[in-house]
Order: C-alpha cells, then structure tokens, then sequence
C-alpha cells in the first residue's frame, strides 16, 4: 500500500537567464514499511525531489506541476501551518550533514526534549523517559549521561544518531534519509544504515533513501529509482532491479563501482550531466548515451514497464 505518491512533479528554478526547469514528471510511489532508494549522481535531483515533499526548497525554487498525495491530502496544495504540522511529525527528514544539523548551543537533551513535547503537554520527567527511550533505540551508550552533552562532545556518527532519535521521537511515518552516511566513515556507515534498517522493520516505517551508493542500495532498499538530470529513467523492486538493470545510464552506474573495475582503472561514465540552463532535445543522457540513435532520441522517452513490473524510459533498450 503506497504511503505517499508523487505524481508528474515539475519544477523549475527562477535565475537571471530566466526559468530553467529541473524536476520533469518526477513520480514515485513509497509503500509502508519500505525503503525506497533514489540514485544518481550529484545533481540529477533526487534531493530536491525529496525536499518538494515537505516543501523545504530554495527561494528561487517553483513547483509548476503535479501532485504529492500524503494520507488523501496534497501537500503541494497545504498551507505553511497546515504542513507545518506534517513537516517533523509525520514526515521526517534526517539531513546530509549530521555536523551542522544540531544546534551548538544547547544540549541534546533539550533539542530532543523541543522536539518530544512540541505541544507542550507531558511532564518533564516523561519526557526525559521518552529522550533516553529513543535514544537507546539508536543504540547510544549511557543515553542518560549523553542528554547533558552538548553536540561538539559527540562524533559525526552519534549525532547522526542523536538526529535518527529525533525522527523516531515523532512517531513519523516517512523518514527521508538524505545520503544519511556520507560524511561518515565505512563502519559508522553500516552501524547507521543497520539502525534505519531496524527501524522500518520494527516499526513499519517507511524510509526514502537518497544515496548514489549503488553497493548500499543493494544491501538495503526494498525499491530502486533511478534519476538522470531531473527524470526518473528507471524503477523496480530490489531483486528484479540488480538481476536485469535495462538503462543505459543505470548500467554505467553499476560498471562505475569500484568492485566492477578491472586492474587499477576506475571505469567512468563519460562526459558530464547537463546542467539546468542546458536544452537538451529529447533524452537528456543521449549526449552520454553509448546506444543513442540521433534521430529516435530526439523524442523524450517516457517510463514504461517491460515486465516484472520494472520501469525504464529508453528508446533503444
């Protein structure tokens, strides 16, 4: 059952060369109890499709189409107070950067306090209880102790933890982990995605992934989308993903791991994506693209199922 569907978002930025569209009929659909993995290489838009969700865009930013339906509600249609209510309770979002997330200049304990009694109706002390219950969920040592500390006494690993607590203290529903790992070293990096692993199995929750980590995809998603220059060129379950990966783009991703390289040579996809003001006619990755036909790709081709319920937007494949 699909907790929330997104459904043909556009979305352009407002710069001094004019609109330049960025986001083009974006559609995911995230199932309870999921985790639904959103790939691609830096700046391909998977983060502003996630922060459309909750509506924490740039200024500049204009959503121009689509709908985003959350519990028989569109959230693009929301007012701030209306969405407010939604953004931090029932959708919660755990940030890239785990360094600048919390605030320096108080404790975690009343961070996480900020958060737990938000409408200012339980006890202090059930409160405390509720901070050190979340807290031991994300598995950190003397939860108690770490509620007087402040977030410079703390890694980049427990913080990000600390910042998971905060997303579990809300009984969310959808927690979208923005590349939760990356400033992160290998081992933490395990220790965080097991957590969020943990979560969506013991609690149901639903977690949106952004990540251009292929190899963690694998281990963890349930779903895999795949984003090339503000599309969503290719979609299906985990299993039926890895064992027949059909776009060109999502196939050069997988040959570009680390593991997939023969000898000492690193295998790159060649060029570089298109920025915003760039027009491309039809495929944006046909520039790229090692299969293009000049002529047939001028179309822009739309997703399609080619069975198993594994979507791709390819003219050749």
């Amino acid at each position: 059952m699909a907790v929330l569907d997104i459904k043909n978002l556009n979305l352009s930025f407002r710069t001094e060369s004019g609109i330049c569209p960025t986001l083009y009929d974006v559609s995911l659909s995230l199932k309870k109890g999921e985790l639904h993995a959103l790939v691609g290489e830096s700046g391909c838009g998977k983060t502003m499709t996630a922060m459309s969700i909750i509506r924490l865009l740039p200024k500049n930013a204009i959503i121009t189409s689509g709908e985003i339906k959350f519990d028989n509600k569109n959230l693009l249609e929301l007012r701030e107070p209306e969405l407010r209510n939604i953004r931090g309770n029932e959708i919660a979002l755990i940030p890239q950067d785990p360094m600048t997330s919390l605030n320096p200049l108080y404790t975690i304990g009343n961070q996480l306090f900020e958060v737990i009694n938000k409408s200012k109706t339980m006890s202090e002390s059930d409160s405390r209880k509720k901070a050190i219950e979340v807290l031991s969920m994300v598995k950190i040592p003397s939860p108690s102790e770490k509620l007087e500390v402040y977030p410079h006494e703390l890694s980049g690993g427990m913080k990000q933890r600390v910042i998971i607590a905060m997303a579990l203290a809300t009984n969310a529903k959808i927690i979208i982990a923005d590349e939760p790992t990356t400033a992160l070293d290998v081992t933490i990096q395990a220790q965080i995605m097991k957590i969020l692993n943990d979560i969506k199995k013991e609690f149901g929750t639903t977690i949106l992934l952004i990540s251009h980590d292929l190899g963690l995809v694998g281990e963890y998603a349930d779903e895999v989308s795949v984003m090339y220059s503000g599309r969503v060129v290719e979609n299906a379950k985990k299993d039926e993903f890895f064992s027949n990966i059909i776009h060109p783009y999502s196939k050069a991703l997988m040959e570009a791991l680390p593991a997939n390289s023969t000898g000492n040579v690193l295998k790159t996809i060649v060029g570089q994506p298109p920025s915003i003001h760039e027009r491309i006619e039809g495929c944006r990755f046909s520039p790229r693209c090692p299969i293009c036909d000049s002529e047939v790709c001028k179309k822009i081709p739309v997703l399609a199922d080619r069975g198993n319920n594994h979507f791709v937007a390819c003219h050749k494949v």
